[in-house]
């Protein structure tokens, strides 16, 4: 499997944290190089290992804030 190469463009919240202290945050990311998308999912310490998650689009963001 190959390597997925990210950047954490913008650091925009933490959700919650678990007792290992892992994070449930919301970020810019760049995956792949490819343009910056909003992305949820958990974080161990210093985002070295991160667990499945979900990237949205802008207008998917702007949907789900209407929705809520």
């Amino acid at each position: 499997m190959a390597d997925i190469k990210y950047e954490i463009i913008k650091e925009i919240g933490v959700l919650s944290e678990n007792a290992k202290g892992w994070r449930k945050e919301l970020n810019l990311i760049s995956w792949n190089d490819a343009a910056p998308k909003y992305d949820i999912r958990d974080w161990a310490p210093g985002h070295e290992k991160m667990g499945k998650g979900v990237t949205i689009t802008k207008e998917e963001v702007e949907k789900l804030k209407d929705l809520l």
